[in-house]
């Protein structure tokens, strides 16, 4: 069947974002018409949260595919940074969200908000809404398996988030029935808490991408092992390893024998960035070869080398 997104994981990608932009607008259709029509504050709370689900996953869907893109004249180094850029944007809606709701929770805490009237249909569309959530969330993360987006990953956790003040806007529903509306609010304080903790980690995972952050040790460790399977490479220093977007760059200084040719040292410093490149997630490689023996780099391991 053919695709108006092409193949390949750029339209993957953008497959998977406009999937997440007609979900939450079906949600919203749903949850929205069912509050007004019975005067539910949670239901229409909820379907607001999902118009800001909705504006995320449209910037995802518009810009998030940059990624895929060349390096150009305005990009020498690619379009990495434009990814976690837009899962930060995400993170921070989901914030926003979070605190919204906290304020939506306490308001009806403290009774100003009328109880909605009761009726099943209320509890079909929430439902309704859980279902669709749960099934945007399982083809995000099935399509996101290979693709390990960032930003997919966020909108993943968005749609996990809907499903939890969905919950707490069920459990409000139900108080009505039982004649105990207070839990709307206190499910939904709840909620609020975990959904903010959520936004954050989101937004402290990229902010790290952004700024060039170091990566976990194991990513230092293996590109440290990739180059000593080299048996030209005699000793390795001045080694770093940061984020450029999501993907690694990598410089660092080898020492090989000083008295090899120069055409020699080209095809070994060859081999080593290719070998480089091929490790997972790994982008640029910068790799300067130094004649071993000189001791010049005693002090390399507390420099950080190896």
């Amino acid at each position: 069947m053919l695709s108006p997104f092409g193949d390949g994981d750029r339209a993957r990608f953008q497959r998977a974002a406009a999937v997440n932009v007609a979900g939450n607008a079906v949600k919203i259709a749903v949850e929205g018409a069912a509050g007004l029509a019975f005067g539910s504050v949670a239901l229409v709370a909820d379907a607001a949260h999902s118009v800001a689900d909705l504006v995320a996953s449209a910037v995802v869907f518009v810009w998030g595919g940059s990624r895929y893109e060349s390096a150009d004249e305005t990009h020498p180094h690619g379009h990495q940074r434009i990814e976690p850029l837009t899962a930060l944007l995400v993170g921070a809606t989901i914030v926003v969200l979070g605190l919204l709701l906290l304020r939506e929770s306490v308001l009806g805490l403290l009774g100003t908000h009328s109880p909605p009237q009761k009726s099943l249909l209320l509890v079909a569309a929430l439902l309704f809404a859980m279902a669709d959530m749960y099934l945007l969330y399982w083809y995000t993360e099935l399509v996101n398996a290979d693709l390990g987006s960032t930003a997919l990953a966020a909108l993943a956790v968005d749609c996990l988030n809907d499903i939890y003040t969905t919950i707490a806007a069920l459990v409000g529903v139900f108080g009505v029935f039982l004649d105990v509306p207070i839990l709307d609010p206190i499910a939904g304080a709840l909620v609020s808490v975990l959904v903010v903790y959520q936004g954050i980690e989101i937004g402290r995972e990229n902010v790290t991408y952004l700024v060039g952050g170091a990566p976990p040790a194991g990513d230092r460790e293996r590109v440290v092992a990739a180059l000593r399977e080299n048996p030209a490479v005699e000793g390795v220093h001045d080694l770093t390893v940061f984020y450029d977007g999501t993907d690694l760059e990598v410089e660092v200084h080898v020492e090989v024998d000083g008295e090899m040719t120069l055409r020699e040292a080209h095809d070994v410093e060859t081999e080593l960035v290719t070998s480089l490149r091929a490790l997972e997630d790994v982008g640029d490689v910068h790799v300067h070869l130094d004649p071993s023996g000189l001791g010049e780099w005693k002090d390399a391991e507390d420099r950080g080398g190896e």
